[in-house]
């Protein structure tokens, strides 16, 4: 178990260093980012947020009643204009890009949109950050499945090969290369520090997108109906949202001091749970019915779209340069997110949704910190 043994100034970095201070956020109307933007309120921060509207139903973006308590502006990256215009606007400390089309079923559907959106609109940020003269530190997030997928065992490192099937997958992967393309070309003397993150399949409360399996086996469950399981041998790194959110803002938080080594941390970072959670579908989808009975049916299509069937991250990169590590194991991480749901089901009111969202980040603060994982030791 990796412990911090750093500076008490070192131990304090994760919670003063959004304090008051400015964040650019893309993507906060989507599942992962009203998760970081609610960490980040809680944390102090002043979120600018910039994406499009939620997806028509349910969205956490919503149930959480974000829309006040920052600025919320809708617009599409798509549109270099706009992204110039706001992140001008706001003049941010810090910027976190996870504005996305972020879903592999939909990409082979909408190719052209897909890759406009996961390049080009990587890249409005890019410029519009390259365009700022004042210090910020940018957190560009793309996929675990950016790596060129050889189906191993084993967990692919920050150095392996990009690449990818599907549009979704290869869009991502050219994400990577522009924004090392441009943090070599143009971020070398520039006051702005550029890092890009990869994280695994995450879950939990507050996912009601399509085609993935989480909000799959929770709208049957609502229903009493069976869970369709599409591709049940698929293994995936399964890990709670927070658990690769904690990365994003610890690599910021240690990009914004001074004495950074940019060398070490201006780069990319994969952000994945621990082997444990490295677990097939079925096994993920046995685990949702220990704490919701149901059953589940086997959906596989032969004739369906290529996926994926093994995909592991490696994470010795965050574990040395970051003493990161994740904190919930597999069966945590399926209670928790089960626990949300049936919270969200039966209580809809946004204060309570509210509340058990922050009680969960404060949870898994409290069992980070008693781990001895560097970013909570305060």
């Amino acid at each position: 178990m990796a412990h911090w043994r750093g500076t008490v100034e070192g131990l304090v970095m994760f919670q003063q260093a959004f304090q008051n201070k400015t964040v650019w956020l893309s993507g906060h109307t989507g599942f992962k980012g009203a998760w970081l933007t609610e960490w980040l309120l809680k944390l102090g921060a002043r979120v600018h947020g910039f994406a499009l509207a939620p997806e028509p139903g349910p969205a956490l973006f919503e149930q959480l009643g974000l829309a006040n308590r920052i600025q919320h502006m809708i617009a599409d990256v798509r549109d270099p204009k706009a992204v110039i215009a706001s992140i001008q606007s706001a003049q941010p400390d810090f910027v976190f890009h996870l504005a996305a089309q972020p879903l592999v079923r939909r990409s082979y559907i909408e190719p052209v949109a897909t890759y406009a959106t996961n390049v080009m609109g990587t890249i409005h940020v890019l410029e519009a950050i390259r365009l700022l003269e004042k210090p910020c530190v940018s957190i560009l997030i793309t996929t675990d499945k950016c790596y060129e997928n050889r189906e191993w065992v084993y967990g692919y490192r920050e150095a392996d090969p990009l690449g990818g099937y599907d549009p979704y997958s290869s869009s991502k992967a050219a994400a990577e290369i522009a924004i090392a393309a441009w943090r070599r070309s143009f971020f070398n003397k520039h006051p702005s520090r550029i890092a890009s993150a990869r994280a695994g399949n995450v879950i939990g409360g507050g996912d009601w997108a399509e085609d993935r399996i989480i909000p799959d086996c929770m709208r049957a469950l609502r229903s009493g109906r069976t869970i369709p399981v599409r591709n049940k041998n698929a293994t995936r790194p399964w890990q709670h949202v927070i658990e690769p959110l904690s990365g994003y803002l610890w690599l910021a938080a240690r990009l914004a001091q001074p004495e950074a080594n940019l060398g070490d941390l201006a780069g990319a970072f994969n952000f994945g749970p621990g082997p444990d959670s490295n677990r097939s579908v079925v096994e993920l989808v046995t685990e949702v019915l220990k704490h919701w009975p149901g059953d589940w049916r086997d959906e596989t299509d032969p004739k369906g779209v290529h996926e994926a069937k093994f995909l592991q991250l490696a994470t010795d990169k965050a574990r040395s340069l970051l003493q990161w590590q994740p904190v919930w194991p597999f069966t945590e991480t399926v209670r928790q997110t089960v626990s949300w749901y049936r919270t969200a089901m039966s209580q809809s009111e946004v204060t309570v949704l509210h509340e058990t969202t922050r009680q969960q980040i404060e949870a898994y603060e409290k069992q980070a910190a008693a781990l001895g994982v560097a970013w909570a030791c305060v």
